[in-house]
């Protein structure tokens, strides 16, 4: 299901599992699919520990809601959120979900929002188990949003933080499967391709804003643009040239066979 910039979002944020200083770089990402009409931050907000959600509450006009946790060791921010999102899903006020949050606990709630149409953007550190990565229509890391004005302080990465995903791999096979004859690509198809693959696909991990810019940067990668109005970038993947064998020549040949005679 494809989003515009009028339909309706709802940004839901475990704010027990997200630290407040990406509060406006999710709210502007998550205003880049849709309009994010329904803003909620869960958590224990009687504990010290989301006092630095507290002001950002107000500036960016997101609603606390308050989840004693009841039992040690029991997530029930995660409850809470997951109820209110079959809530909206059933009410039927939004047209998409940003799900924020790094909890692999979140997965089936992903896959159960997409079952109903609804495009689900997920938005956690890359740290995030693959599997609620991968359940979600697109997973947007916060390494690469996080606005620029942030103090750097977040933890060292986890030693169990799963590796970049190999670049090469990733565009070679999006072009190779979406490829006309010719061997060229359309851009958007590539993209498209590759999000559908790996959500959590994002230009920015590699050092480029945009995906054309990603493609020009790699040397197997050929680009050039349409000569028309449309402006279509296409691309294909340049083959490495195969070394062969040079075969004398026949006069080589006969050279050759006559100086074997001749030492006969």
């Amino acid at each position: 299901m494809d989003l515009n910039e009028t339909a309706p979002l709802a940004v839901l944020i475990d704010a027990d599992n997200t630290s407040a200083k990406y509060a406006g770089a999710v709210l502007d990402e998550a205003a880049k699919y849709g309009r994010p009409t329904v803003r909620r931050a869960y958590g224990d907000w009687s504990s010290q520990r989301l006092q630095g959600w507290r002001d950002e509450l107000n500036r960016r006009a997101i609603q606390p809601i308050q989840q004693f946790a009841y039992t040690s060791g029991k997530n029930a921010t995660d409850f809470s959120l997951v109820i209110d999102a079959m809530d909206l899903l059933y009410a039927g006020h939004v047209d998409g979900f940003v799900l924020v949050s790094s909890d692999s606990d979140f997965t089936r709630l992903a896959t159960r929002l997409q079952e109903s149409g609804r495009p689900v953007f997920g938005i956690g550190r890359r740290a995030t188990p693959a599997a609620f990565q991968q359940a979600c229509t697109q997973f947007i890391h916060l390494e690469n949003i996080q606005d620029s004005l942030a103090e750097p302080t977040d933890p060292p990465a986890a030693d169990d933080e799963p590796p970049v995903p190999d670049l090469r791999r990733l565009l070679t096979t999006a072009i190779d499967n979406t490829a006309s004859d010719n061997g060229w690509s359309g851009l958007g198809a590539v993209g498209q391709y590759v999000a559908r693959s790996n959500a959590a696909f994002d230009p920015r991990t590699y050092g480029h804003k945009r995906l054309s810019d990603l493609v020009r940067a790699q040397p197997y990668v050929e680009v050039r643009s349409a000569d028309d109005p449309t402006g279509v970038i296409w691309v294909r993947t340049i083959q490495p040239a195969t070394k062969g064998t040079t075969k004398p020549s026949g006069s080589r040949r006969s050279a050759t066979k006559k100086a074997t005679a001749q030492s006969g």
